[in-house]
C-alpha cells in the first residue's frame, strides 16, 4: 500500500491551503509584537511521506522562545495511539496536515500560550474512509490577571456563536480542561479555552469552525502581549516561571496526543519537541508561600466557568 495521494482533491487543498496561510499570519504578527527577532524556518521532509515546515523565534524582546509548525504528513499505518481509539482503521493509510504552535514568553506575567488546527484522512484503495478536524488553544499563567482570563475566554464563546453558540463554547471548554489536566499533579495546565477532536459532522461547516479557531487565536493573544509585555519582574519571578514550566513539560511528554502520534509514527523529533521550554526547572518538594502571588495559582488550576463568576 502505498502513502495516500490527495493532491487533486479540493478539499483537502483548501485545508491545506488555509494552515500554509495561517502560519504565515500569524508569524508577521508575532515578530511585529516582538519588534526584535525574526523567525527561523526549517523545511523538511519525511521519509515515509510528506514533510513540513518549522519557524523557531528565539531570544526575542518579548518570546524567550516561540516555535510554529505547519506539517502535512502521511503514511500507510497508523500508530497504536491512534487505532486503539478507532480499531476499524487499523490498516488504514491515512494523511494529515496541521499547524501547531506554543510560544514561551520571557515575562512571567505574560503566559505561555498553546495552540493547533489540524486535518486528519483515513483511506483504502485510494479512497476516504474516514476524516475529521480537530484543535483548539489554551492559556498557561504563572501569574493571572481575571481579566486576562475573562478576555481569553470571552474571545472563544464569540468564535463558538455561529457554531452552537453557548453549547458549542461549552461543550469545547469542558473538553479544554479535561483533556488538559495533569492527573499525577491533580490540576489542569493552565486556564483551559477550547479544544476538539474528531469534528466529521459537515465538512463546509466544521472547516469554517476550524478556521474560526484559527483566526481567533491571535484576537485571543496579542491584547494580552500587549497587556503584559513590560510589567516589571525579578529574579523570584523569574525562578517561579521556570519552575512552573516543569508543568508544561510533564504533560507534553506524558499525556499529549499529538506528541504520542508524532513520535508513533515516525515523525520528525526536532519539530515534535519544539512545544518545549528553552530553559525550565524542577524543585523537590516545591510548595509556595502561604499567601504569595505564588500561591495564588493554584486557585486558577482547576476547570471554573470563567465568564461567570466574579474572580
Amino acid at each position: 500500500m502505498s502513502a495516500p495521494d490527495l493532491e487533486t482533491d479540493a478539499d483537502f487543498l483548501r485545508v491545506r491551503d488555509y494552515l500554509t496561510g495561517l502560519q504565515d499570519r500569524i508569524c508577521a504578527a508575532i515578530e511585529g509584537a516582538d519588534g526584535r527577532a525574526r523567525f527561523v524556518e526549517d523545511v523538511w521532509q519525511r521519509p515515509e511521506g510528506g514533510g513540513g515546515r518549522t519557524r523557531i523565534l528565539r531570544d526575542g524582546a518579548v518570546f524567550e522562545q516561540a516555535g510554529i509548525g505547519f506539517s502535512d504528513v502521511s503514511g500507510t499505518k497508523l500508530p497504536p495511539s491512534a487505532t486503539a481509539a478507532r480499531p476499524e482503521l487499523a490498516g488504514a493509510s491515512w494523511r494529515a496536515v496541521g499547524v501547531s504552535l506554543v510560544f514561551h514568553p520571557r515575562n512571567p506575567y505574560l503566559p505561555t500560550t498553546h495552540a493547533n488546527v489540524r486535518h486528519f484522512r483515513a483511506l483504502r484503495d485510494g479512497q476516504t474512509v474516514a476524516w475529521w478536524f480537530g484543535g483548539g488553544f489554551d492559556l498557561t499563567p504563572f501569574y493571572p490577571f481575571d481579566e486576562d482570563v475573562r478576555h481569553w475566554h470571552a474571545t472563544a464563546r464569540d468564535l463558538c456563536a455561529p457554531f452552537g453558540g453557548e453549547a458549542r463554547y461549552a461543550a469545547h471548554k469542558r473538553w479544554c480542561d479535561e483533556y488538559f489536566f495533569l492527573k499525577h499533579r491533580d490540576e489542569t495546565r493552565g486556564v483551559g479555552g477550547l479544544f476538539f477532536d474528531d469534528l466529521h459532522d459537515d465538512f463546509e461547516r466544521d472547516f469554517a469552525y476550524q478556521r474560526a479557531v484559527g483566526d481567533g487565536f491571535l484576537d485571543a493573544y496579542l491584547p494580552l502581549v500587549e497587556r503584559r509585555r513590560d510589567t516589571p519582574y525579578g529574579e523570584r519571578e523569574r525562578a517561579f516561571q521556570l519552575y512552573r514550566r516543569g508543568r508544561y513539560v510533564e504533560f507534553n511528554l506524558v499525556f499529549d496526543r499529538g506528541t504520542l502520534f508524532g513520535l508513533q509514527s515516525g515523525g520528525r523529533t526536532e519539530s515534535i519537541l519544539m512545544s518545549l521550554p528553552p530553559l525550565v526547572r524542577w524543585e523537590y518538594g516545591y510548595a509556595p508561600e502561604p499567601g504569595s502571588a505564588e500561591a495564588r495559582l493554584a486557585d486558577y488550576l482547576r476547570p471554573r466557568d470563567w465568564l461567570a463568576e466574579r474572580t
